[in-house]
């Protein structure tokens, strides 16, 4: 089963397991998902409250897993199998700079930007920020994200259901022009064979 038909057949779990896979990895940015999940919402394929808890705890967990991992693994994270394409030796030492001189404004500011998300949570976990400071600072910068992309979902959605509507208005008024010319044509035709009949007598 791919993810693709656990999304159709199963959208809130399809959501959930993007969210968590992208975060550990694999190639569905986090981003993505929280758009598709406003398009789906917008389209009524998914409910909106629902739809938000899964995608908040989503968000939650996968961002915790990372910052547990850089945790347990420490400065070896950077000689990790799976992690190490995400963090560098050098991206790693800029952050913990970064860490010692704004804290936790770090996480606040750094959620919302694409790339090094992943990064900057992986360094927290190094730096042994306190788990409640990490988990109070991304809760309060994921609704920021989450506003953000699944907004930008749901207006694309609506803007696609307004663009379907106008096309489907023009389609029956383009109908109904032909319809009118037609009628008009066939009035113009049937009075000027009268007409000339009439001229021949």
């Amino acid at each position: 089963m791919t993810i693709s038909t656990i999304i159709e057949h199963f959208p809130y779990l399809g959501l959930f397991l993007l969210l968590i896979l992208g975060g550990i990895g694999f190639p569905f940015p986090e981003d993505t998902t929280l758009i598709l999940c406003g398009f789906l919402i917008s389209t009524h394929v998914i409910k909106p409250v629902p739809a938000l808890l899964v995608v908040y705890a989503g968000l939650l967990i996968t961002d915790f897993f990372l910052y547990f991992v850089g945790k347990k693994y420490g400065r070896m994270i950077v000689n990790h199998k799976r992690f190490h394409k995400i963090i560098s030796p050098e991206r790693l030492a800029a952050l913990e700079d970064k860490f010692n001189k704004k804290g936790i404004l770090v996480i606040l500011i750094g959620r919302h930007l694409v790339g090094l998300r992943a990064q900057i949570f992986l360094a927290a976990g190094v730096m042994r920020m306190s788990a409640l400071k990490f988990i109070m600072a991304d809760a309060f910068s994921s609704l920021f994200t989450m506003a953000l992309m699944i907004g930008a979902g749901y207006m694309g959605g609506n803007s696609l259901e307004i663009i379907k509507r106008d096309i489907t208005r023009y389609e029956h008024i383009g109908i109904l022009l032909i319809i009118i010319l037609l009628t008009i044509y066939l009035f113009f035709r049937y009075f000027k064979s009268r007409r000339s009949k009439g001229l021949q007598r």
